[in-house]
């Protein structure tokens, strides 16, 4: 931010959004102070930092009308200022910085992403971990909905003479189990008629159209496949629930003064459809940041919320959510949210190429996708990712 000079007059319309620039500079030293040690801040400390050329006794009379403006709140009256729900709205949309991760953090999305593997529900649960300890938040990832998925492949496997796991691999990646008793001994031959029988008739399918599945005489593998069907169906009953994994909870402990506080946190972060309908209300209003009341859940007013689209092929695939304290470190949070999310769905994408001989991959990783202005109702510049 460029320095703000002693002579600046306070009428000074500057940036032409509602505040002058030495009003913006003081507001963004403030909040960013803020951020970092979680203490009212005073005028001389203000004084001091960068872009801010103005003398203690300024800063002082400036504070002052920030805080008639509504844009900082005093907790005491000797005390010095906070940044009200308000000001940290001014500082996402205006005032901050293009966000970037730090070159341990670049470090640690390019190993994670270099070493993950495994079904596609370990990474997005091993994912929510990596944004909590990119950023101190608590994160949610929220994965592709099966619904419009079909069966790529349909495998039972022996887990003993009267056990078997039906193994489905989803063609959005996902795998699905289910256990199945048998009633008598079943030989892996006749698992392995059965599996043919659910191939027939499930492969290229939604789960929902899986079937019918034709007698073969065969009273042992007919009994199979019925029991099979039946799991299937089971399966599609539940295909259009979402995928949800919630990392670093625990961080939430520090990030909150209040006990009472985190403990409604924690709850909330517990039922998965009230944080699935929170993110998607963020997502629809337009908003990537909603700060306090802004996103409409009182027990979560003392809260902020990120948001990134978690999108497969170009296609909207699921979000991601970070949720912490009103004085979240918004940069570092925005960046973390949309590299992960970008890399996350390009990889998710990358996976259905390599089991999808018809599909391609979708492209090489990239460390950041385009910024994106949509941060919250104003109207603030591009904000980079990396």
């Amino acid at each position: 931010m460029a320095r703000v000079d002693e002579h600046l007059r306070a009428d000074d319309p500057g940036q032409g959004h509602g505040l002058n620039a030495r009003k913006a500079a003081i507001l963004e030293a403030v909040v960013s102070e803020y951020i970092g040690t979680a203490q009212p801040v005073g005028s001389q400390l203000i004084a001091q930092s960068p872009g801010v050329s103005v003398s203690s006794a300024t800063v002082r009379a400036e504070m002052v009308a920030l805080e008639h403006e509504g844009f900082l709140a005093q907790p005491h009256t000797s005390s010095g200022r906070i940044p009200t729900d308000k000001g940290y709205r001014f500082f996402v949309d205006h005032l901050t910085a293009p966000g970037v991760l730090g070159p341990s953090q670049r470090q640690k999305v390019h190993r994670f992403f270099d070493q993950v593997h495994g079904e596609m529900e370990e990474m997005l649960g091993r994912a929510s971990g990596l944004l909590s300890d990119l950023t101190s938040c608590a994160a949610v990832v929220v994965g592709p909905s099966h619904v419009t998925a079909t069966a790529r492949s349909v495998q039972l496997v022996g887990m003993g003479p009267r056990v078997a796991l039906l193994v489905v691999v989803l063609s959005d990646g996902a795998v699905e189990k289910r256990s199945i008793e048998h009633v008598e001994e079943v030989s892996d031959e006749q698992l392995a008629v059965a599996t043919g029988i659910l191939l027939g008739g499930t492969v290229g399918l939604g789960l929902a159209a899986a079937g019918p599945f034709a007698p073969i005489g065969d009273p042992v593998v007919d009994r199979v496949v019925v029991a099979s069907a039946g799991a299937l169906a089971d399966l599609s009953a539940h295909e259009d629930h979402d995928q949800i994994f919630v990392g670093g909870p625990s961080q939430l402990a520090a990030a909150f003064d209040a006990v009472d506080t985190v403990r409604t946190v924690l709850a909330i972060l517990e039922q998965q459809l009230v944080v699935v309908s929170l993110l998607r209300d963020v997502l629809g209003r337009g908003l990537s940041v909603a700060i306090g009341t802004e996103h409409g859940f009182e027990p979560l007013s003392s809260c902020a919320v990120v948001v990134a689209p978690l999108a497969v092929e170009g296609r909207g695939g699921g979000a991601i959510g970070l949720l912490g304290p009103t004085r979240m470190d918004y940069p570092r949070a925005l960046a973390a949210a949309e590299v992960v999310g970008q890399r996350l769905g390009q990889r998710i994408g990358e996976a259905l190429g390599a089991t999808d001989p018809e599909r391609g991959p979708t492209g090489q990783d990239r460390e950041a996708a385009p910024g994106r202005s949509n941060r919250g109702k104003g109207t603030g510049g591009q904000r980079g990712d990396s």
